[in-house]
């Protein structure tokens, strides 16, 4: 035996234990090369029958083999180990858990609804803020300071240090409706236009089955020449028939919103009964679903639109009145409780 016979040898044993997977083989392979019989066990003991300065080269390198081969053994011993307890926990060839995903809330399939039927009536999405400014929610929609019909949004009045008084920054609140976005949308376009503003509302309420400090509201805006009522039963005849899946009529009456004028709040016959009546319409036949009326002038002034040339309708929608309708859910808290067995439903 010399070192060119012994550097064959370590490479014989390098090539074979890189092949070795399993605790066994590796066991079978320390046998082969360091057990009492072991191909490097028997040039160990060879040694002594060489002569003095042979022994010591030989010796020196088959020692340093020796610890080197027992210290890989050792770590490899370890890592089989570890990867045939990993196998035991985690077989990669069973059958894997089915994950549980989420599930949409109606809300949110109503909204996408909703999109997609004004979206194809050729009108645009336009949002707004949650937190808005007495100008844009109250005085540029025609409700001055002190004016009377501001009781009619219970408002959720926010504490602000504001030191410049200007109306466009005075006084912070939670937007009672939506209509902020329209000024604000029309503040930075120009006639024609139609959009669609959904998005929640808050109002200091009393929660119960049909109220709630929040909920979500959808906003309509048609500003063209020559814009009529007519325009606005059209569109609100031909979403709502798309929304139920069946035909339905609406019937206007005069109501009061300061930023439009005439005013009214308009029904829809039942789509559930035909208008014979039934438990969905509390058997009137008829469905109230919101606001609308035709945009004041003084609308269209604080924006700096002509209204001697532009008209215009506006109309509101709640969206949690429509899925309450649609799937026949008696109460408004339902959407906000986060029971997922409700929401599963859906």
């Amino acid at each position: 035996m010399n070192l060119e016979e012994l550097k064959n040898l370590e490479n014989q044993f390098d090539s074979e234990f890189a092949a070795v997977a399993q605790i066994k083989e590796l066991e079978q392979l320390h046998i082969k090369y360091l057990g009492r019989n072991g191909l490097l066990t028997q040039i160990l003991r060879a040694l002594k029958n060489l002569p003095l300065e042979k022994r010591r080269q030989l010796g020196s390198q088959s020692n340093k083999l020796k610890e080197l081969w027992q210290h890989k053994f050792q770590i490899k011993a370890e890592e089989l180990k570890i990867t045939q307890r990993t196998k035991k926990i985690f077989d990669i060839t069973r059958p894997g858990k089915k994950v549980k995903l989420g599930h949409e809330h109606p809300l949110s399939l109503v909204l996408k609804q909703v999109i997609q039927i004004f979206s194809s009536l050729g009108f645009s999405i336009a949002e707004g803020p949650d937190i808005e400014t007495e100008y844009y929610n109250f005085d540029a929609l025609n409700l001055p300071p002190g004016h009377p019909a501001r009781d009619m949004w219970s408002t959720i009045w926010l504490q602000t240090e504001t030191k410049n008084q200007k109306p466009e920054v005075r006084n912070k609140l939670l937007r009672t409706h939506t209509s902020p976005v329209q000024i604000r949308y029309m503040e930075t376009h120009r006639p024609p236009l139609r959009i669609i503003s959904p998005g929640q509302v808050f109002r200091f309420e009393s929660t119960d089955q049909t109220h709630n400090f929040q909920f979500w509201q959808l906003e309509g805006l048609m500003v063209d020449e020559d814009i009529t009522l007519g325009h606005l039963r059209y569109i609100l005849e031909t979403f709502l028939s798309q929304f139920f899946g069946r035909k339905v009529k609406s019937r206007f009456e005069p109501s009061y919103f300061p930023f439009v004028e005439p005013g009214l709040q308009f029904s829809i016959s039942c789509p559930f009964c035909s208008s014979k009546g039934c438990s969905s319409c509390q058997q009137l036949g008829w469905l109230e679903m919101g606001g609308a009326g035709m945009v004041h002038p003084q609308v269209f002034k604080n924006v700096g639109y002509d209204s001697s040339r532009w008209q215009g309708f506006a109309f509101g929608i709640g969206l949690d009145r429509l899925a309450m309708h649609k799937y026949h859910i008696p109460d408004i808290r339902l959407f906000y409780n986060g029971d997922l067995r409700f929401i599963r439903q859906f």
